[in-house]
């Protein structure tokens, strides 16, 4: 008997704990959620929102990604806590740092999958994260990226240049009402790649709330175009629920009047 999809599903995987290492001395929490019964054909490395605004490993996209697409899409998911950031897994050692030691836990993550001979390795990134995987995730293991809407502010003109050069595909998710780029913007912006894809997404916001489905729909058809896509909403197997109440505080909104940290100022001297 088909059982709904619902916020809260946890499809069938193996799910294990993992941990992330880093080249400055540091300990990442995280987890690897891979198909329950075969290998699988992709794997996604996800890097999330900002910390000091609710952004973790557990954010709701990449949460829904981790609960269906080893079981619906033959996709592994690995998440992971930056540095300072804390989830129900855990909290990674060290400290919020601006976007700069953040290139030593993208690089942890990358090194974690190519290590673990994962197949076909795809960044993706939601806000904060897009921007990571612009300055950091252009490295020769990963076979492109997928950017949830991306404000482009701590990426440079140089790091758009470096995706441009090497020709690995882009694609950015790029909500109707973003709080940040909204689609017209980014086209221009992202025009200085030219493998880029910008798609615009009707009626969404930053949050993809109520839009979470169409997110994995259009990462699935980039990571597996052989798997079918729009994904099933029923399940026929043994499903369990997870605790989606556990963040109810972790939402953009519960951060509005702290202010957004922006890229680090370079100082004269």
């Amino acid at each position: 008997m088909s059982t709904p999809i619902r916020a809260s599903s946890v499809l069938p995987a193996r799910r294990e704990e993992i941990e992330l290492h880093t080249a400055d001395g540091l300990r990442l929490v995280g987890e690897l959620a891979r198909p329950l019964d075969r290998e699988p054909v992709a794997t996604l490395v996800c890097l999330h929102p900002l910390p000091t605004h609710g952004g973790m490993m557990d954010s709701h996209v990449f949460r829904k990604a981790a609960w269906r697409l080893p079981a619906l899409a033959d996709v592994a998911v690995l998440r992971f806590n930056t540095r300072g950031t804390s989830s129900l897994r855990g909290t990674s050692e060290g400290s919020f740092d601006n976007a700069v030691g953040e290139r030593y836990d993208v690089a942890a993550a990358i090194e974690y999958a190519e290590f673990g001979e994962l197949p076909n390795i795809w960044l993706l990134g939601w806000s904060f994260g897009t921007d990571l995987i612009l300055k950091y995730g252009c490295d020769p293991a990963v076979a492109g990226a997928i950017l949830l809407s991306p404000p482009l502010r701590y990426s440079k003109p140089e790091d758009l240049a470096q995706w441009a050069q090497s020709g690995r595909p882009v694609t950015a998710l790029v909500p109707e009402f973003d709080d940040y780029l909204r689609p017209e913007e980014a086209r221009k912006r992202f025009a200085a790649v030219p493998q880029a894809e910008v798609v615009g997404v009707p009626g969404a916001k930053h949050l993809w709330v109520g839009d979470a489905e169409r997110v994995l729909d259009e990462v699935v058809h980039r990571v597996n175009p052989a798997a079918a896509v729009p994904l099933p909403t029923t399940w026929d197997g043994p499903m369990e629920t997870g605790d989606v109440s556990a963040y109810a505080d972790r939402t953009v909104a519960s951060f509005a009047d702290r202010p957004v940290p922006g890229p680090p100022q370079a100082h004269a001297g």
